[in-house]
């Protein structure tokens, strides 16, 4: 008996030390991560205003990028706030497939069009806060595919806009133009925040700024005219669910403007926001925030304005909406490839003149 009660207690203890091991084994198995570096020791056009830390170094495998997600940087909380939008986002497509019929009813997919876009846009972002730090080809890339998620993102909020939000009024005077300047201003919007990253270290710090703030200004105006217009005739006592919403959104969306705009907490504390508390954060958890709202209202005006806009919209206007979404995928990556480039040749001058 007392044999069998010590060779119990001799395998609970190897048990115990091979339990012991597992953290080793995982440290192992993991990848060394390199210390952070400052501003000092990254090329200009890495450094963000008044962000002196926390910078990963350049140049390592695309493996120790990717687990860096599990590392503290500068990066860090930008990775993570959209990560966990396009989780969200992903929820809440799962849920509304569930009661509304994406397949089958064209009336639907302006609302499709604004889930795919705003899942897009959070994975692009993700991707170039995860992986631009890689070299400064890396760098231009995914910062200019996320300018394109951000394109195609406000072309699908200018499409439930119109399409569910629109009165019959604005709807006479606007409806054989609205989306396919939605489209223009769309690729507008890229081309200057593309264009305002390609010639950030030749140009004004405030000129490269007004590249990317003045065309997506211009558009959000644009695309989101139907639904001021609800918002202006909007009273307490409005029966419409999606108002509240509406309004939500417009609120989120001129927060997170401000702080992309104007960097005041870096500015005011310097040094002290490197980890956490950097506008740039601060404005994707608003910019999430606008979505989340945008797509609740959108499907509130979805069921609740369905006699009103399938009077207005005729059966081909829904495809057609999605063949200008395809158009505007299409015309900003032209304009990311033309760009990138120019790029590549501007780096391959640097590299033969070393």
């Amino acid at each position: 008996m007392a044999t069998i009660v010590m060779g119990r207690i001799g395998q609970v203890f190897i048990s115990l030390q091979q339990i012991r091991k597992v953290p080793k084994m995982l440290t192992e198995a993991m990848p060394s991560m390199h210390d952070t570096i400052r501003d000092a020791e990254v090329p200009s056009y890495f450094r963000e205003h008044y962000v002196c830390t926390g910078y990963r170094p350049l140049n390592q495998n695309w493996r120790y990028y990717f687990l860096s997600m599990f590392q503290r940087h500068n990066e860090t909380i930008n990775i993570w706030t959209h990560l966990l939008a396009f989780v969200v986002f992903l929820f809440k497509l799962i849920q509304l497939s569930e009661v509304v019929d994406f397949v089958s009813d064209p009336h639907s997919w302006p609302l499709l069009i604004l889930i795919l876009s705003s899942l897009t846009y959070t994975a692009f972002s993700v991707a170039a806060h995860l992986l631009g730090g890689k070299s400064e080809l890396c760098h231009y890339t995914f910062y200019f595919l996320d300018y394109v998620g951000v394109a195609q993102y406000q072309y699908g909020s200018a499409a439930v806009h119109f399409y569910y939000g629109v009165d019959d009024s604005l709807y006479r005077h606007v409806h054989g133009i609205f989306m396919p300047i939605a489209t223009v201003l769309s690729c507008l919007s890229c081309l200057g925040c593309c264009y305002g990253k390609y010639c950030n270290q030749t140009l004004p710090a405030w000129v490269s700024k007004v590249c990317k703030v003045l065309p997506s200004a211009v558009a959000y105006i644009w695309d989101s005219s139907p639904v001021f217009k609800r918002l202006l005739f909007w009273s307490t006592a409005s029966s419409d669910p999606a108002l509240i919403y509406h309004f939500g959104q417009v609120a989120f969306f001129l927060s997170c403007a401000f702080f992309f705009t104007f960097p005041m907490l870096e500015r005011c504390f310097p040094g002290r926001c490197d980890f956490v508390g950097q506008s740039h954060q601060i404005f994707h958890i608003f910019l999430s925030c606008c979505t989340l709202c945008q797509i609740h209202a959108s499907y509130l005006d979805y069921v609740g304005r369905r006699k009103l806009y399938s009077s207005l919209h005729s059966s081909t206007d829904s495809a057609f909406f999605v063949l200008l979404y395809a158009v505007t995928l299409v015309l900003c990556a032209l304009i990311v490839a033309v760009l990138l480039r120019k790029v590549k040749q501007v780096l391959d001058f640097k590299a033969k003149s070393k």
